[in-house]
């Protein structure tokens, strides 16, 4: 039985139910039919002296093109503890288009750990991407008609990009303002999948909406003759921008096949953004549940160090346990096996590919200080012999370790992990980030490159250099770093997955995103606009003549 499949055919219960669970009244919702509700933002004022919950981090290994079921153990770790008698929450990312139609698929997790209405979820939703889409490109249209009547404010260059929530590598850049009008401007732009802009990055760091339109507002959106920058407040746009994402700014209530509430809110990729739900949604979570289970995505090279160094930072946040998911076929990957031939027993290509788990175990457990423990997402091809050897390898290292088979058995699946992290959320820990707010931009890139991607050091095109001297004689300096790059490797080059050998992170461009209050670095041969696979998902995904949606997985 496919996941679309397992998921229709499990009785949901209606979401003012759900809501009771976690102590909210009707007044706290906004209901989108009988299976969504958003929730309003006045819950955390109204339970800001209630005790936060323990705060789980979900991350991974370096992932295959495929991924390694970050999501799925997320939701069966909150059924998990619910089985054991635990007040848990789920708090994930929503799923954008782009992957539900390219490669990936969708992201509400698989076999009998998912969370639902599946179909809704990975198409529109309760639209919030479609706004976070529509106030980006408001505000390009507002750029292009003030230089269109005169450019009072002088733009020589624009930096503002459009964007949509598909992958289409042809609008990576675009000539636009051809229409030969008279007074009409033509100029280069481009388009981001709506994932990586700086609105969903604002969204999801935004404390409330009075939070929300500052942020807007302190957009940079182009640059002077003066070579000043110009702002999406001078443009007056950010009050309409506001308008059109004031229920966006909500977080969306949803439950797993088990009934585990669970909080879908903000979007944003790991490898081209900053990879985490939304803070209002984290916070909001905290403060409804004893156990609040989040994820961040792609390896813990990339969301984790994001959650930690940007989400933590800004939101004085911190992790009390952080689970890493791997698969043997993660491992076999890393350690160069063949893809046709990744399905068979290997213990060779385990030996090789675990430096990249022990590694991943290391940044988190030893250089951010926090309480580590690695959950073994099991597949029906994985066999006892390999599954044992990762195990005692593991435990050989003193390293906690789980099995888990919420994919095959639900909730009942992901006892044992949860059973440990009841206790493993009580030890104490030392977390630290991995750089000051007040190092230069150059000297925090290279601390993100050399302990935790274990490069050896950081070369810069001249762009860069230029832009990040201009972004530090703007007082931007002291912002932390997104760096973009590739998931499949600690390097910025997609192909060495084993990164046996010395290398170097490539950094081709820096941005300024004054309103997300972080700067973008973009490594390697990373793009913030993805293109479709040579035989995308999208061909397989059809609705029969009853309605019935068939071929998301």
């Amino acid at each position: 039985m496919t996941d679309i499949e397992i998921a229709r055919n499990t009785k949901l219960d209606n979401i003012t139910d759900i809501a009771k669970k976690i102590g909210l009244e009707d007044d706290d919702l906004e209901l989108y039919g009988k299976y969504k509700a958003k929730i309003s933002n006045k819950v955390l004022e109204k339970r800001k002296d209630k005790k936060d919950g323990k705060l789980v981090l979900v991350t991974a290994i370096s992932p295959t093109p495929l991924g390694e079921g970050k999501t799925t153990v997320s939701i069966a770790i909150a059924d998990g503890l619910r089985k054991i008698g635990k007040n848990s929450i789920l708090a994930l990312r929503e799923p954008s288009l782009g992957p539900v139609f390219g490669i990936k698929g969708g992201a509400t997790g698989g076999g009998k750990v998912q969370v639902a209405p599946m179909e809704d979820i990975n198409l529109h939703f309760t639209g919030d991407i479609h706004a976070m889409t529509a106030a980006n490109n408001l505000l390009s249209s507002m750029i292009d008609n003030h230089i269109y009547f005169g450019n009072e404010l002088g733009f020589k260059k624009v930096v503002w990009k459009r964007c949509m929530d598909l992958n289409d590598r042809q609008l990576r850049k675009a000539e636009t303002g051809l229409s030969g009008e008279k007074k009409i401007v033509p100029r280069e732009d481009g388009f981001d999948i709506t994932v990586a802009s700086e609105i969903m990055a604002i969204v999801c760091l935004s404390k409330d909406l009075k939070d929300l339109k500052e942020r807007l507002g302190n957009i940079v959106v182009g640059y002077n003759n003066e070579d000043k920058p110009i702002f999406a407040r001078d443009l007056k746009a950010n009050g309409a921008m506001a308008v059109l994402l004031k229920d966006a700014i909500k977080p969306n209530l949803v439950q797993t096949l088990e009934h585990t509430p669970a909080i879908i809110h903000g979007g944003p990729f790991a490898n081209i953004a900053h990879g985490c739900n939304s803070v209002i949604a984290t916070k909001m979570a905290m403060k409804l549940s004893d156990y609040v289970i989040t994820e961040a995505g792609f390896g813990a090279d990339l969301g984790a160090e994001k959650f930690l160094d940007i989400k933590c930072r800004k939101a004085e946040l911190r992790p009390d346990a952080v689970v890493i998911v791997a698969t043997i076929k993660a491992l076999k990957y890393h350690g160069g096996v063949e893809k046709d031939k990744i399905q068979e027993e290997n213990l060779e290509g385990l030996e090789k590919g675990i430096d990249n788990l022990y590694r991943h175990v290391d940044n988190l457990k030893n250089k951010f200080g926090l309480n580590v423990i690695v959950a073994i997402n099991r597949y029906t091809q994985d066999t006892e012999k390999e599954i044992n050897w990762l195990e005692s390898k593991l435990t050989e290292k003193n390293i906690p370790v789980s099995v888990v088979e919420g994919w095959a058995k639900g909730g009942d699946g992901a006892t044992d992990i949860a059973e440990k992290l009841t206790s493993l959320v009580e030890e104490k820990s030392d977390f630290k980030f991995m750089y000051d707010d007040n190092d230069s931009i150059k000297e925090k890139i290279l601390k993100v490159a050399t302990k935790i991607y274990g490069a050896k050091d950081v070369e810069y095109s001249e762009e860069a250099k230029e832009n990040i001297k201009m972004i530090e004689d703007l007082g931007y300096g002291n912002l932390p770093v997104c760096i973009a790059k590739t998931q499949y490797s600690f390097s910025d080059d997609p192909k060495n997955l084993e990164c046996n050998n010395d290398y170097n992170i490539h950094i081709r461009d820096v941005e300024l995103k004054a309103g997300a209050g972080f700067i973008v670095v973009l490594a390697g041969k990373i793009m913030t606009m993805p293109g479709l696979p040579k035989v995308p998902a999208a061909e397989s995904i059809d609705i029969d003549e009853n309605g019935n949606i068939v071929g998301i997985f």
